[in-house]
Formats: C-alpha cells, sequence, structure tokens
C-alpha cells in the first residue's frame, strides 16, 4: 500500500495522438503504451509502471492551446526528473522549442517545453534532498 501521495496520471486530449505519443516518448524514451482502445474515441495509456499519461485522440481538430495564467485552466503539469539537460537535448534534437526560458536556480533547475499543441510541461531536476532546499522559493 503506498504511503505517500503522487500523481499516477494526467489525461489530456490531443488534436494528433501519434504526435502525443511522439512528443512523451522523446522527453522519457523509457516511457511505454500500457495499454488503448478506441471505444468512443482511440486512446492509450502511456508511462512506466508507476505514472502514465492519458492521451485521447480529439474527435475535433482544435487550434493551439494559448497559455494564459490570468485565466481558468491548467497552466502546465510538472515532472521530476533525474536529468533536466538530457530531457531538453532529446526535445531540442527532435525540434521541439523550449516554452519558458530555462531557470537554474541554488536548488533546482527547471526547463519549460510545450508539445504540439501547447501544453505546456515543466521537467524540473532538484539538486538537492533537504525538503527545506528543494521547497526554497
Amino acid at each position: 500500500m503506498t504511503k505517500h501521495i503522487y500523481l499516477e496520471h494526467a489525461n489530456i486530449t490531443v488534436n494528433d495522438l501519434q504526435e502525443g505519443i511522439r512528443f512523451f516518448q522523446t522527453a522519457f524514451p523509457h516511457f511505454k503504451i500500457r495499454g488503448g482502445g478506441s471505444d468512443t474515441r482511440e486512446w492509450v495509456h502511456l508511462g512506466d509502471d508507476n505514472t502514465y499519461i492519458a492521451l485521447n485522440q480529439a474527435k475535433q481538430s482544435d487550434l493551439k492551446n494559448e497559455k494564459n495564467y490570468d485565466k481558468m485552466g491548467v497552466n502546465h503539469i510538472g515532472f521530476v526528473v533525474p536529468n533536466v539537460d538530457e530531457i531538453a537535448r532529446n526535445l531540442l534534437e527532435k525540434g521541439y522549442k523550449r516554452d519558458f526560458p530555462k531557470e537554474v536556480e541554488e536548488f533546482r533547475v527547471r526547463d519549460y517545453f510545450a508539445d504540439a499543441d501547447g501544453n505546456q510541461f515543466e521537467f524540473v531536476q532538484y539538486l538537492s534532498e533537504v525538503p527545506e532546499e528543494r521547497n526554497k522559493y
């Protein structure tokens, strides 16, 4: 039984399911398709044994998301990773662009990228195991 809280999955609808898979497998090469189907729409669960992204194929194509922190909605999803630079290198090599300048701080490094639909993802690498340092703002 789990003794701590963690985010098991995020559920995202994308304009192009294959492109959504490509983005996450570029960031996380170890992510595999855990399951999928096409009951009401095509979908996959993409991840590892502990966490995954549920990707759904949109039934109608929409424009890219525009991030606006002044309006209601999800602004980004953050992932704690062991090596921000490796993920950034993988994404940049595949043509993805930073969505916000990389932030190097005393106890963490953060980098932000958007998928093809404009959904923003933060990748954070902590440089300390001390909670007071990790959570210093």
